[in-house]
């Protein structure tokens, strides 16, 4: 038997799921292989951020999750006071999303079944080899040993992943030097937020889960040096509560234990010929801030629509490549912030005045929205491609403005939902329409206007909008006379030719 498609992903968490509804949606065949045989309950992850929520936005799809979560108007760094402030930042989202792992998971998968995404469950891949014109894989199913197909394959098979092993690409980085653990526990009573305390006895971040059940994450000095491999007890669970906060909230029964490191590690490359990593695959860090979940979703909605536009047969030579010239960058940057926060977790005697000074820097407006920018990944910034002449918008994520256009009100993100190029027209310029016109297969010309006075496109022509939301290319009054052959070189830079 064989398993054939134009892309295989290799991981059926929320990163491959994301993954497979990007490609799923500009139709390409996507087949998503995972070794569990069913969805876990468990969740490591409980936040979605405002990044996230956007590019769920871009899609359509962000009130299935707002249904299912709670917006919470803050975030923290290394569960530091104060919090960062969520609420100022410039959009739609400005919040972070408590919805546990699980739920994400689910969402997700409902989405690509809807858009016909074969899904196979209890399939370990053993192996992967790039082969003429693809790629092959060998694959332990519920039946029997299985042959795979595919023009590409993606690895969004976690820190461990096979995938990243078969193609020979480095994970280098720093082995665990201390640990914290988690439980999910039934508890007496509880509060239905969130919330954190931290002392010279340690930190404990709590979170409701339902159902009586509560998350507590601890950070014990007295067993920061277990090894991730010994088992977490709910004695051992109880006592660092009593030790940390005075009480055990009148726990009475573990739901789930785990021990996890700081191990912090990012590929060397996060595309070797037709085989690409993303999320856990590519990189591994302590959980702090709760990044990890969200930069890789973050990581497939940057690969899928380039991943389409290859099998299309319609990719710029640079464009698959540029997957990690984007993205391997964030990674190395979410390890440096994760790495300063799990210093800054230190509760000791010098870990504690550490925080002290950290904490009156939070205080300070313009270091909070520094901060809450990186963790929200509202701050991300691609460089423009290799010669171009970049407005100041270029590469930033594109704001979600409101738009009157001939279909109606709408706004920016809207015009996403296809998962396609968009060239917003704002000055009437029939040169726009002339440069795009026989590439409406990929690039779709929308004019309109501007209804949000006094924002970032005030002054802006027109603009190209990436399928993830980043701009491509951007014009204004001063680029006037040079307009239309600058958006002639932009379209074949990053649409291809007709």
């Amino acid at each position: 038997m064989e398993v054939d498609a134009d892309v295989l992903v290799v991981g059926g968490g929320p990163v491959g799921l994301m993954l497979a509804c990007e490609l799923a949606l500009a139709e390409v065949r996507v087949c998503v292989l995972e070794q569990r045989a069913a969805r876990t309950e468990q969740s490591r992850a409980l936040t979605l951020h405002p990044r996230s929520l956007e590019i769920l936005d871009q899609r359509g799809i962000v009130d299935r999750f707002l249904r299912r979560g709670a917006p919470i108007p803050v975030g923290h760094f290394a569960l530091l006071e104060p919090r960062l402030d969520f609420s100022g930042l410039d959009t739609r989202h400005p919040y972070t999303l408590f919805l546990p792992q699980a739920q994400t998971e689910e969402l997700l998968e409902e989405r690509a079944r809807e858009l016909g995404v074969e899904i196979r469950r209890g399939h370990v891949v053993i192996e992967v080899a790039e082969s003429e014109g693809g790629v092959a894989l060998w694959i332990q199913g519920p039946e029997g040993r299985l042959r795979g197909r595919a023009r590409y394959v993606v690895g969004c098979d976690g820190a461990a992943s096979v995938v990243r092993r078969a193609i020979g690409v480095g994970f280098p980085g720093s082995e665990a030097t201390l640990t914290a653990f988690l439980g999910d526990v039934e508890i007496a009573e509880g509060s239905d937020r969130p919330a954190s305390r931290t002392g010279p006895h340690g930190a404990v971040l709590a979170a409701p889960l339902g159902e009586g059940v509560y998350r507590f994450v601890v950070f014990d000095p007295l067993r920061m040096h277990a090894t991730k491999s010994e088992p977490v007890t709910l004695d051992e669970l109880r006592s660092s509560l009593q030790r940390i906060l005075g009480t055990d909230f009148g726990m009475r029964r573990a739901r789930w234990l785990s021990r996890f490191g700081n191990a912090t590690r990012l590929a060397e490359r996060y595309r070797v010929g037709r085989v690409f990593l993303a999320g856990d695959a590519a990189h591994i860090h302590f959980p702090a801030g709760g990044q990890g979940l969200n930069v890789g979703l973050q990581d497939a909605m940057n690969l899928g629509w380039k991943l389409a536009a290859a099998v299309k047969g319609w990719a710029p030579p640079h464009l698959l490549d540029s997957y990690h010239d984007e993205r391997h960058p964030v990674g190395r940057a979410l390890l440096r912030n994760t790495e300063a926060q799990t210093r800054l977790i230190d509760v000791s005697g010098p870990g504690l005045s550490l925080r002290g000074v950290m904490s009156e820097l939070l205080g300070i407006d313009a270091v909070n929205r520094y901060l809450a920018g990186q963790i929200s990944a509202l701050d991300v910034v691609y460089p423009p491609a290799e010669g171009a002449a970049a407005h100041a918008l270029c590469g930033r994520r594109a704001p979600d403005r409101a738009l009157e256009a001939a279909r109606g009100a709408t706004r920016l993100y809207e015009l996403l939902h296809a998962g396609r190029y968009v060239l917003l027209d704002l000055a009437g310029d029939a040169r726009i329409e002339a440069a795009a016109g026989a590439l409406r297969d990929r690039v779709e010309l929308v004019r309109a206007t501007v209804t949000e006075p006094q924002c970032e496109l005030a002054g802006v022509d027109a603009l190209l909008v990436r399928p993830d939301g980043h701009v491509a290319w951007a014009s204004d009054a001063a680029m006037r006379a040079a307009r239309a052959d600058d958006l002639t070189e932009a379209l074949a830079r990053w649409c291809g030719r007709a």
